[in-house]
């Protein structure tokens, strides 16, 4: 059987528009995992492991609702609530692992796919430095879904950085991962763009040898990744980009949506 989980080389780009100006690049890899796959990687791979220290490592707290249950009943359950049905369809989650015992995702995908392939749904599951979660659960459109093209978008329902303020909407544009991962993220307020990210990686395949080279070209790559948002942050602050307030928590951590929608403030 052909092995869907992966790993992704690749980068993330942030590029602010207003008031001022600012954009970064850094390096990260990131491991498509199916979640039907992890035991038998666990099992097969020595540098890597689910719910135990390794020089990589994916655990199940770290994502969801933080409880460690398994996340397929979770998502499951989320995407119950969106009327969203895939059977026994596989859902595969972009996340980086811990390194060294150590992460911080500022954002991870579910791909939700039906039984014959096609994506059915994502899940966006966003994590601030404040240490609140937020998942976003959108359908993909019916036109969209054998392309595996993904054209979303969703209020902004999480606190993420201090240097934004919650009138925002996310559109998202990209394909579920194949030979290269794409995916765009645009934040928009009233004045049009005003953030995106992109994140873009080639596949890899996943074995201990990728594992490690991978882990050799970045190093302690979680801890910079934090290391980096508080960086920028302070970069910010001294352009004179203004603090906003931050607002109470969000009254469930999740959004769940019936139908895929384009942004209220794209023009």
């Amino acid at each position: 059987m052909t092995q869907a989980s992966a790993l992704y080389r690749g980068g993330v780009m942030h590029r602010r528009l207003r008031p001022r100006a600012h954009r970064l690049n850094y390096r990260v890899f990131w491991l498509l995992l199916d979640l039907a796959e992890i035991d038998g990687l666990d099992q097969r791979l020595r540098l890597f492991s689910r719910n135990r220290f390794n020089l990589l490592s994916f655990h199940d707290r770290d994502h969801g609702d933080g409880s460690g249950a398994p996340l397929r009943p979770q998502i499951e359950a989320l995407l119950a609530r969106a009327g969203i049905e895939i059977g026994d369809g596989p859902v595969r989650l972009l996340t980086m692992p811990r390194v060294f015992g150590y992460v911080f995702n500022p954002i991870s995908l579910y791909y939700c796919h039906h039984g014959d392939g096609r994506l059915g749904a994502m899940v966006y599951e966003v994590t601030s430095t404040f240490g609140q979660r937020h998942a976003y659960v959108i359908p993909a459109p019916d036109e969209d879904q054998a392309a595996g093209l993904i054209r979303q978008g969703a209020a902004k329902a999480l606190y993420v950085s201090p240097f934004m303020g919650m009138e925002m909407d996310y559109a998202f544009r990209g394909h579920a991962p194949g030979a290269r991962l794409d995916m765009t993220i645009d934040g928009l307020d009233a004045e049009g763009l005003l953030i995106t990210a992109v994140m873009s990686g080639e596949r890899r395949t996943l074995q201990d040898r990728t594992l490690c080279s991978a882990a050799l070209a970045l190093p302690l790559m979680t801890l910079k990744v934090t290391a980096a948002i508080h960086w920028e942050a302070l970069k910010l602050w001294l352009k004179g980009v203004r603090l906003t307030r931050r607002p109470p928590p969000a009254s469930e951590p999740v959004t769940i949506q019936r139908r895929a929608r384009e942004s209220r403030f794209a023009r």
